[in-house]
């Protein structure tokens, strides 16, 4: 008879369960199928004091993918809030924010910008970069994890949350704040690459109390959507909705097309113009995935 138990690490092909009980036990998978994800819950065989093996997954309320080879790289499962973190230095990547709304869109997942370090004299000038997505309806917390992390706190509280964004935003330290024993390990920010160490190599599942989860994930530069097609993509970017169905042609791809609402909208200024590049970039990678 099956177990259930939640996996509370994911670290390649090796897993961390744990049982109703609190009790952990290092898991493994039968075969070479390793498409399981932090967050997860599974069936598992228990062999031993100290080891499983899983024998499938329950069915799952949401799912993260790490990149566009989605299958083989999962980031979280089950997760009801994702927390992008972002932080004025280093600079971040506002087509990552956007990837990782559409996802949270995609998965009726929650989002919450998290704009961390925010004591920095570069706060001001990435607060106001974010205003466009403040204006689309997406909420917006700042705070520095060294200082009072409270109000993320309460944000999290009833949620299965993720902690999603480039390495050197202070995800680990966000984490070490908001769970002191944590140990999530924090190294110093390559100044000159400006960019973050990778300092977490592997999701991992934390208790915030008995009603909230925080999960932590490896530092990520892209993040992937080929389980949405290219026609849902204007649905998932708020900024486009008032103007679907108002094209010229119902299958506008909104490129050159005459009479394209979303052109047109760009073109007074209603939709920044790199939310658009971003809509083409995106149908293209989408189209060709779907094609292959």
């Amino acid at each position: 008879m099956s177990d259930i138990a939640r996996i509370v690490t994911s670290h390649g092909r090796i897993y961390i369960v744990e049982l109703a009980d609190g009790s952990r036990r290092q898991a493994s998978t039968r075969g070479k199928k390793t498409d399981y994800a932090c967050g997860d819950r599974v069936r598992i065989q228990i062999l031993n004091a100290e080891q499983a093996v899983i024998e499938g997954a329950e069915e799952r309320r949401s799912l993260l993918y790490r990149s566009d080879q989605w299958r083989s790289k999962l980031i979280a499962a089950n997760v009801s809030q994702i927390v992008i973190v972002v932080a004025p230095v280093p600079s971040f990547f506002d087509e990552l924010i956007g990837r990782c709304l559409i996802a949270a869109e995609a998965a009726d997942i929650e989002p919450l910008i998290c704009l961390n370090k925010s004591d920095l004299p570069q706060a001001a000038e990435a607060n106001e970069r974010l205003q466009y997505y403040t204006g689309l309806g997406y909420p917006l917390l700042c705070l520095s994890a060294l200082a009072d992390v409270q109000q993320l706190r309460e944000r999290l509280h009833g949620h299965i949350s993720v902690l999603v964004g480039q390495s050197g935003m202070g995800k680990s330290t966000l984490t070490n704040a908001l769970i002191p024993d944590a140990n999530a390990r924090i190294n110093d920010i390559s100044v000159a690459l400006d960019s973050g160490k990778h300092t977490t190599t592997h999701a991992t599942l934390y208790h915030l109390d008995a009603e909230s989860d925080l999960i932590d994930s490896p530092g990520l530069q892209s993040f992937g959507l080929a389980h949405v097609t290219a026609e849902e993509l204007p649905r998932l970017m708020p900024d486009f909705r008032p103007f679907i169905g108002e094209c010229r042609f119902h299958n506008c791809r909104h490129r050159h097309e005459p009479g394209c609402a979303i052109l047109g909208a760009v073109a007074e200024g209603k939709v920044r113009s790199d939310r658009l590049a971003l809509l083409h970039r995106l149908q293209d990678e989408l189209s060709a995935a779907q094609s292959y």
